[in-house]
Formats: structure tokens, C-alpha cells, sequence
């Protein structure tokens, strides 16, 4: 990513930087957020709602408000099955928890909590809802999941799947939004409340065996055989993350011999993590610099994996290629997969983002098999996911998940350890890693060079980006080749991107605004080396600002 490093990334944490957990969490129990002020708010962006106690974005109030909506969601969509709950391992994950915990019981909404009170990743959530309903047309289950994601130590997030196990859809996020805020407005009225204590004994509280469920399942999607008699050493550090024990169950279950475990800490500091390019604690595994501590052991393991927090990301360190960029282990996954899964629809398709490498065309094209591009965000794979039109879903921001054996859907949210764990497969039966599956890709496809630039961004700047049409993009050429499309609705289901994605025959770019932050983000990419890249961006960047200076 084209940014400036901070001269502490890639190193170990300093103690001034690490978060007072203390005071975030007094912050999450005493800040009461101000409806008008925008950045206190409820809002959902791609993945939930995130924010800070520090910033009053991510409080108490927020919770309980949020929690209450999806009561009254649930109430008239007539979802009355159970709900599963999970979270993650930051800081504030474990208060929200228990807010969220006091208005879900006081609803008197049938509860899953974690056996043991076992950290949840996101995909264990996605696949319960899904085990649970199927074969099922009524009392359908749903699930949350509070976390972040990979941001900061001192965020928080929550996040509802509905009953299709995906991300919820803004359908469905901006009416829970908007009754949220309402809420707040009006200072939790209408907010059902028990407290902790008796919410855990209520007679609709009851425990899920997470963990054991998940791992016990992992041999209908992966190739457990092939990982447990593969000859190469395996390293996983889980980060921290919510997937902190499912990694030595997982190695237990399928004697998987080879797999090291690297850590089992847990500290909500994660004073453990390598600070990321702009000198933050971030623990996101597609960053080179997040992930310095594992890079450096390339060559001590074959290969070696991590996840992010909420193990819903995944990042892959191969010795022939260290750390892989997302795109090309994306490339790789496919290619691997609509070989090596016989049972799956012949017609599935391979689903991407947008801003995904066009390496994944390729792949797909050679493969004989169709592309399914969407707007960013997972929710747009999950019916796809579900009937089984989809084998594959992948973004950018190294999330996917893929079919089981059988076609079924495995998950309809990112999962971060089935990829992770894949890579061992794919090194297993063809007897190469992921790093040179993919250099024999370039070879017959050519080698993808690509990059992103972010900037800031006010509001009102980021309403004119996501507003941009192709009447507006008036050059025939990028970067010296002619210009063979210009999009701002994503080919495979015709869904505003958000912003515009112009493309050649070898390049391409995409400009589009952060859903989360107060950015905007130009993506590019080149099959003709970095200096055609160079000219991408630098003729997207002019696009932008004109986009942007408009009156």
C-alpha cells in the first residue's frame, strides 16, 4: 500500500503505545454517546459497528441499543430460533458481551453462549446458524458476533448475521441503525435490561459447544488426510485472536504432528503484535509489517499461517515467497480448488470483489468456469454461497471461504483458518506451496503488479467519489491503452460499487470511499510492471481530484 512507514513499523510495540485497559473499559461504562455527533452514532459499515469508548463510538449505550434493535428485527421477521453469540479477545469485546447478554435474555431470545466461555471466531458463529438451519423452514437461528475485526487494541465492534450465516445486509443494518439511534435519542427507551447474573441462569440461556463443533467438522471441507501425511513443518500464530484454542484442538483431533502452535497468549494489549505501517497495534495478517514476527520464520517452517482477531482473515508465509499478498494466494486458492473439489457444481462460480486482481479472471477463464464480481463486502456471496452457484468467495482484504466436498455451504461468512489450513493441503497433494503455485501461474498468465493509495477524505468529499458515473471518466485511454470498460455497478449482480473501476486489456484502477473511515482508497493494478502501475495511479489520482474539486 502506498503510504509513508512509520519508523517503528515491523518493530515490537513500545510500552507508551500499549492501550490502559483500565480506562477503556471504565470509558465503555461511563461515556454516553451524543446522537448529534455523527462519530457517536451507531453506524454499520462493511463489517458492523466499530468505535472506541475513548471517542464515546463503542459504549455501553451503544450495545444496548443495538442489542434491543435486533430484538425488535428479529420480532417482526418472526426469527424465533436460537441465537448464537460469540467474541472475540479485545478489550471491550467482554463488557459489550455482558451488555448484550442482559437485553438478549430480557427478550427472552434463546441464547448460545460458548461452553466454557470459550473465545468465538467469527466463522464457528457462521457455521452453527448454518448447521442449525438446515433442512429447517421455521425457527430459524441468527447469530452476533462482537468484535473489531483486526482494528486496534482500543476498539470495539458488533456485528449480526441473520439466519443465512452471512454478514447482515444494509437492509437489514439500516432499519437495526436507525432504531438504534432512536434509542439514543430518546436515552435507552424501550431498552429491556436483567441483569448479568440472571440473564446467565435464565431458562432460555444455554451453552454450544463451539469449538469441538467446528474442529469436528473441518474434515468436510478440507483434506485432513493429505494435511496429517504432508512432510513439511507448519507453524500458526494465532495472533491473540478467538481461534487461540482451536488451534492445538484442531492439531489434537487430525494428529496433525507437523503443526506447531507458536503462541496461545491472550492479553488485550497484544503488546505481542509488531506495530503495523503507521505505527499502530493492528493485527492483520495481509500486513507485512504486523507480521514481522512470523515472516522472520520463514524459513524455520514449510509454511506458516495467522489469522486476525476474529479469525475471519487469514494471511499465508510460504519459504519460497514469504508473506503472500492476498490476491495471489486468492489466485492460488482457485485455481487449487476447481481441480482438487470433484463433487462441487459443475456451473459454480468464482465470486470476487471488485478491487480483487484480474489474476482471478484469468484463473477462472483458463479454468472454463464463470466470474461472479461484486461490490466490496462479503454479503454479496452469500446467497451464491447457499444454493451452491458459488464454489468460491474471496475480497481483497484476504477473506474467503469455499463449498465443502459435498457442495454444501460451509460457512457464508470469511473464515480465516480453513484458508490457512488449505495451504497445507494444496503443499500436500501437489507437492508445492502456495508461493510457487502461484509463480507458475505468472507463467502462463503473467505476472500482476498492484497497489492502493489512501487518502483522507470529508464526508462530503467521499458522497461526491461514491456518486461517480462513467459519463464523468471522458479519457479513452489509462495509461496508454485504450480504455475497454468503465463500471460503477459490479458486473455479476449489477449492485452499485460505490465509486467507478476503469479497465484496460493489461491494467486497471478503482477509486471508491472507506465505508468505515473518513478515507478514500484507489486501487490498481498491472500485467505490463511497476512503472505501467505508476502511470495507473497517477491518472486515477487525477480522476479523483477532479471528482472531488467538483462544485
Amino acid at each position: 500500500m502506498s503510504t509513508s512507514s512509520h519508523p517503528l513499523a515491523g518493530q515490537p510495540a513500545p510500552s507508551d503505545l500499549l492501550v490502559d485497559v483500565p480506562r477503556l473499559v471504565s470509558a465503555y461504562y461511563t461515556g454516553r454517546p451524543d446522537p448529534a455527533v455523527p462519530s457517536q452514532r451507531v453506524a454499520f459499515g462493511t463489517s458492523g459497528h466499530r468505535g472506541s469508548s475513548f471517542d464515546d463510538a463503542f459504549n455501553e449505550w451503544h450495545v444496548l441499543a443495538i442489542s434491543q434493535a435486533i430484538c425488535a428485527y428479529r420480532k417482526q421477521q418472526g426469527i424465533d430460533g436460537p441465537l448464537f453469540l460469540g467474541i472475540d479477545t479485545h478489550a471491550l469485546s467482554t463488557p459489550a458481551f455482558a451488555s448484550a447478554v442482559e437485553v438478549l435474555a430480557a427478550n427472552g431470545v434463546e441464547l448460545m453462549l460458548s461452553k466454557g466461555d470459550e473465545y468465538t471466531p467469527t466463522p464457528a458463529v457462521s457455521h452453527a446458524i448454518l448447521v442449525y438451519n438446515r433442512g429447517r423452514t421455521s425457527g430459524l437461528a441468527d447469530g452476533i458476533v462482537i468484535t473489531p475485526s483486526h482494528n486496534p487494541p482500543e476498539s470495539g465492534g458488533f456485528k449480526y448475521n441473520p439466519p443465512n450465516g452471512g454478514p447482515a445486509g444494509t437492509d437489514i443494518t439500516s432499519a437495526v441503525e436507525a432504531a438504534a439511534n432512536k434509542m439514543l435519542a430518546n436515552k435507552l427507551e424501550g431498552v429491556k435490561r436483567m441483569p448479568l447474573a440472571q440473564a446467565l441462569k435464565a431458562s432460555t440461556t444455554h451453552r454450544h459447544d463451539y469449538l469441538n463443533t467446528y474442529v469436528e467438522d473441518l474434515a468436510q471441507v478440507l483434506d485432513m488426510d493429505a494435511i496429517r501425511g504432508g512432510t513439511i513443518d507448519l507453524g500458526v500464530d494465532p495472533l491473540g485472536g478467538a481461534g487461540v484454542h482451536y488451534w492445538p484442538a484442531i492439531a489434537a483431533r487430525y494428529k496433525l504432528q507437523r503443526l506447531n502452535v507458536l503462541s496461545q497468549a491472550v492479553d488485550p494489549t497484544f503488546r505481542f503484535m509488531s506495530l503495523d505501517w503507521d505505527g499502530r497495534i493492528r493485527m492483520d495478517p495481509s500486513s507485512p509489517d504486523a507480521m514481522h514476527g512470523l515472516v522472520a520464520l520463514k524459513d524455520r517452517f514449510g509454511i506458516a499461517f495467522a489469522c486476525d482477531t476474529d479469525h475471519d482473515r487469514h494471511g499465508v508465509v510460504t519459504r519460497s515467497a514469504g508473506l503472500m499478498q492476498p490476491n495471489n494466494y486468492l489466485a492460488v486458492m482457485v485455481d487449487y480448488l476447481f481441480t482438487h473439489r470433484p463433487h462441487w457444481p459443475a456451473q459454480a462460480a468464482v465470486g470476487k470483489t471488485v478491487v480483487s486482481s484480474r489474476m482471478i479472471d484469468r484463473v477462472a477463464a483458463r479454468l472454463g468456469r464463470p466470474l461472479y464480481e461484486v461490490p466490496v463486502g462479503f454479503k454479496w456471496f452469500v446467497d451464491g454461497l447457499v444454493d451452491g452457484s458459488l464454489g468460491f468467495g474471496g475480497e481483497e482484504s484476504a477473506g474467503a471461504t469455499f463449498l465443502r466436498h459435498d457442495g454444501s455451504a460451509w460457512t457464508t461468512d470469511k473464515d480465516g483458518i480453513v484458508p490457512a489450513l488449505l495451504s497445507a493441503e494444496i503443499a500436500a497433494r501437489t507437492g508445492r506451496d502456495p508461493g510457487e503455485r502461484f509463480n507458475e501461474l505468472t507463467q502462463a498468465l503473467g505476472r500482476p503488479v498492484s497497489d492502493r493509495v489512501d487518502a483522507p477524505a470529508t464526508p462530503e468529499q467521499k458522497k461526491r467519489l461514491s456518486a461517480l458515473s462513467p459519463q464523468q471518466i471522458t479519457s479513452t485511454t489509462l495509461a496508454g491503452e485504450k480504455i475497454e470498460n468503465v463500471l460503477s455497478h459490479a458486473p455479476g449482480n449489477g449492485a452499485a460499487i460505490g465509486g467507478v473501476k476503469v479497465v484496460t486489456e493489461n491494467g486497471w484502477f478503482a477509486a471508491r470511499p472507506s465505508g468505515t473511515e473518513n478515507i478514500y482508497k484507489i486501487y490498481g493494478e498491472s500485467f505490463l510492471g511497476d512503472d505501467h502501475l505508476a502511470r495507473i495511479l497517477g491518472e486515477a489520482q487525477q480522476v479523483v481530484d477532479k471528482a472531488l474539486s467538483a462544485s
